[in-house]
């Protein structure tokens, strides 16, 4: 799962492997680096997981394993180095530390049912497959809540942080039908227009 760039990434790997898989020499910017206060145990988000919410969860999760720079291991861009090759050793310490916060950020139940993956990768491409599917029942209730919002005692800032919530869980359900295409036609302009003119009705 680790970019294999020579250029970029070898200096760094060297360094590591020459001081027995520590981290001295290891390049910061390197996905291979793990702070020394980085451990298996860490739990990266406040409540974990227990599907309900994916999407929520999902972005905060992205952030969290973003920051300490290991989204490669995810996505798929830090790939498996061969098992014979040098790079292995660290490539799978740096893979099974974050499979183990994605772990620890599960409901044991989950956890459970995604514990024998093969990598990091896999665990999110299952977690992925399973849990982020567009709800119609979800999309419904959203809409339906929001269509009988009414201010109530709520002053107009909480109204609006309400509204807001509701309307970008909505959006978020919805991101998978978002135009992604690059045209000049205005369409996605006018249908982002039409979007949130719709909310302010």
């Amino acid at each position: 799962m680790v970019i294999l760039d020579e250029n970029e990434h070898s200096s760094g790997l060297e360094a590591n492997l020459s001081a027995g898989g520590g981290q001295s020499g290891v390049d910061l910017s390197s996905p291979f680096y793990m702070h020394p206060l980085d451990n298996p145990d860490a739990m990266l988000v406040s409540v974990p997981f227990s599907g309900v919410g994916y999407r929520s969860w999902r972005r905060s999760m992205l952030h969290a394993i973003s920051v300490k720079n290991n989204v490669g291991f995810i996505n798929g861009e830090c790939k498996r180095p061969d098992p014979e090759s040098q790079k292995f050793r660290l490539w799978e310490r740096c893979d099974d530390m974050v499979a183990s916060w994605i772990l620890n950020s599960l409901s044991k139940e989950i956890a459970d049912s995604v514990e024998y993956v093969n990598d990091a990768t896999e665990l999110w491409k299952e977690l992925e497959d399973r849990y982020d599917q567009t709800n119609g029942t979800k999309l419904y209730q959203i809409q339906k809540e929001i269509n009988d919002m009414s201010q109530g005692s709520l002053d107009i800032t909480g109204y609006y942080t309400k509204m807001k919530k509701l309307w970008e869980e909505l959006s978020n359900l919805s991101a998978k039908n978002q135009c992604t295409c690059h045209c000049t036609c205005r369409a996605k302009w006018s249908m982002h227009k039409a979007e949130q003119d719709i909310r302010l009705i």
